[in-house]
Parts: structure tokens; sequence; C-alpha cells
């Protein structure tokens, strides 16, 4: 499944940074950021529970939002992009 996840970590205070670093990080593991605070991803349901459970372990839920928005398969083939953004190739053989 493709996923879009946007978040918005209140950062006024040490704590929120450290819970915004742990958010960027998390997501990092699963998608492409395309943006300071949105990922792209692709993943199966397995993963989606468990970053669902880490995400909501490291939130503060009165301070932090994250919304994951469900895309059609393919969406991310289709991007329109402008400026410096790029479409990115989340089918292409991984390279480590």
């Amino acid at each position: 499944m493709e996923l879009l996840i946007t978040y918005d970590v209140a950062t006024t205070t040490p704590e929120g940074a450290q819970r915004l670093r742990r958010v960027a990080k998390l997501c990092e593991g699963f998608g492409m950021r395309v943006q300071k605070s949105v990922f792209e991803v692709v993943c199966g349901e397995a993963d989606l529970v468990r970053l669902n459970d880490q995400l909501a372990r490291i939130i503060d839920e009165e301070e932090d939002s994250i919304r994951v928005y469900r895309m059609n398969r393919g969406s991310f083939k289709a991007v329109a992009t402008m400026g410096r953004a790029r479409a990115l190739p989340h089918d292409d053989a991984l390279v480590l």
C-alpha cells in the first residue's frame, strides 16, 4: 500500500524537539522524506500496524498531530512536482 504521512510535533520544549527527531527518524525507516514533515511510504499491512504503534508511543496526543493518508496504488508514480521537488523511485531496486 502507499501512504502519505504528515506530522506536526510541538517543539516549544526540549521534550517536543526530541519527539520531533524520534518521529522523523522512525518515518525515515519506513519511507522517503519528500518535505520536512512529509513522507511517502510503500509498505504492507503488518508494517502499517507496527508504524502506527510506534508513532503512538512517541507523540504527545495533546500537543502533536500525525496524519496517515492511504493513497491509491500508483499515486506516487503519478505525482506532479514543481521547483526542487522530484518524483521518487519507490519501485526501483533498493541498493545498500
